[in-house]
């Protein structure tokens, strides 16, 4: 399992400056080699630590395991927010 691409990222308005909220599309590959895309919806909370917590709800149902694939799309978005790859409005 592999994810591809994380498309049509929009970032909810909410008033709590430290969480945001995102909804879109996610392409993952599984392990027939065929790539699936299924909508999800995330959030990014920023604790007092400093620590992400990301919180992923895929809304459309998948042919797999649900812990791996979650835990592969929290680290995808880790990465992408690291690198800030995600819409900031």
């Amino acid at each position: 399992m592999k994810v591809l691409e994380l498309k049509g990222v929009v970032r909810k308005d909410v008033p709590i400056y430290y969480r945001r909220f995102f909804s879109g599309s996610i392409v993952l590959e599984l392990m027939n080699n065929k790539a699936v895309e299924r909508k999800l919806e995330f959030s990014i909370e920023t604790k007092p630590t400093g620590q992400k917590e990301i919180i992923v709800k895929l809304t459309e149902t998948i042919d797999y395991p649900l812990v791996p694939v979650v835990k592969e799309i929290k680290q995808y978005i880790y990465n992408l927010d690291a690198d800030g790859g995600l819409p900031l409005e």
